[in-house]
């Protein structure tokens, strides 16, 4: 038996991303909300909020890594100038609000960070009045709004992806299993809401308790369930340290064929990369950020610091760059909220992604299949708004 590694909640409000992100095209539409006015002849200031200060040295890790592909970013923004101001939340609500009204009473345009959703809504609460917008780098959209949006890699993202591409395969009755806690039930929700947008049907959900023996205890119904719905598709909400090893080796051991019905995944199972050796997944689908791209972040910032990027770093380089972007554009507003959410979007370090009037956002990903314990691009990024995969 595969073991069982529980995690806390925190890890997973931070889910988890070579040319400086461009903007891809001047059309703007008007959102609402005018935006400070910003002198693009000068160094525009920006604050970068990260967890520096916590008790947890994970978190300083973290920062440091955002704090790097911040200024790589800047570093690569050529003519336009950022003033990149760095402050510490402590990882806490109450600091992410001390540090987000500090940032804006000197001067700051604009927020990137905090890290945690509810630092982030609380940064984002701070300087709600003041005209400011907060870039965080959660991926938990239930904060997403106002002037707070999310730049990561959401469930409702990858679900969406993953199901518009079923569809087409016709993998079109659909399953979640997840287990029975906030991030189970945020799975969930992103998968039924997913095929009200795709040609799927929602087959329904099983659910588990968060420990090794919930998840054993619970296989034998969840095989039924699959085959009393008839279901075609199965989506585990669950990673390599939650129940997805156990899930994968005991329900073919329960008549769940992944031969007939086929096995898909809200989160990277190439990470850590014996993921892909497990023989229940293979050919099973999950999807990533655009292979073709990220690896040229990952090289220059390893050369520049010594060291591999945090999983997150991607996320503050786009952030940064995106900013640069609107600021070469040029305007008395150019961070304005109709200008953050202009369709044609941006080009990130990881591909192509936008962000919405909601706060959420959109990003390209690759759906692919695991073949022979190795990743195999079977649908590629899309690399432009509008083209299939969006």
């Amino acid at each position: 038996m595969l073991s069982f590694v529980t995690r806390t909640l925190s890890s997973i409000r931070i889910l988890v991303l070579i040319a400086a992100a461009t903007l891809l095209g001047a059309c703007q539409m008007d959102f609402g909300g005018t935006g400070p006015v910003v002198n693009t002849n000068a160094p525009v200031p920006v604050a970068l909020l990260v967890p520096f200060g916590s008790e947890d040295g994970n978190n300083d890790v973290l920062a440091t890594s955002l704090q790097n592909a911040a200024q790589l970013a800047v570093s690569d923004l050529g003519e336009v100038k950022i003033d990149l101001r760095v402050y510490p939340t402590a990882g806490t609500t109450a600091g992410a609000a001390e540090a987000a009204t500090k940032a804006v009473n000197e001067g700051a345009k604009i927020i990137l960070g905090p890290v945690f959703a509810d630092a982030a809504n609380a940064a984002g609460s701070a300087v709600a009045s003041r005209g400011v917008s907060v870039l965080s780098f959660s991926n938990n959209t239930q904060i997403a709004g106002g002037n707070v949006f999310v730049l990561g890699h959401s469930f409702n993202n990858t679900a969406k992806r993953l199901l518009e591409y079923a569809a087409t395969q016709g993998v079109n009755n659909v399953m979640v299993v997840h287990a029975d806690n906030l991030t189970g039930q945020v799975g969930k929700a992103a998968v039924q809401r997913a095929t009200s947008e795709t040609a799927t049907t929602f087959a329904g959900a099983a659910s588990y308790q968060f420990s090794q023996q919930g998840v054993v205890n619970a296989v034998r119904d969840i095989a039924e369930q699959v085959r009393e719905t008839e279901a075609n598709g199965l989506v585990f909400a669950s990673d390599t340290a939650g129940a997805l090893p156990i899930l994968s080796e005991l329900l073919p051991e329960n008549r769940v064929d992944p031969a007939k019905v086929r096995f898909m995944g809200l989160t990277r199972w190439d990470i850590p990369t014996q993921t892909l050796s497990l023989k229940g997944l293979q050919g099973g689908w999950f999807a990533l950020p655009d292979p073709s791209v990220g690896g040229a972040f990952k090289d220059r910032y390893t050369t520049a610091f010594g060291r591999a990027p945090h999983p997150l770093a991607g996320i503050a380089y786009d952030g940064v760059a995106a900013i640069g972007a609107l600021v070469k554009a040029g305007g008395s507003t150019p961070l304005s909220k109709a200008s953050l959410t202009q369709p044609s979007g941006f080009a990130g370090v990881d591909g192509i992604f936008r962000l919405l009037p909601d706060g959420t956002n959109e990003r390209a990903m690759a759906v692919v299949e695991i073949e022979n314990n190795q990743v195999k691009v079977i649908d590629p990024a899309p690399r432009s708004f509008g083209v299939a995969g969006f």
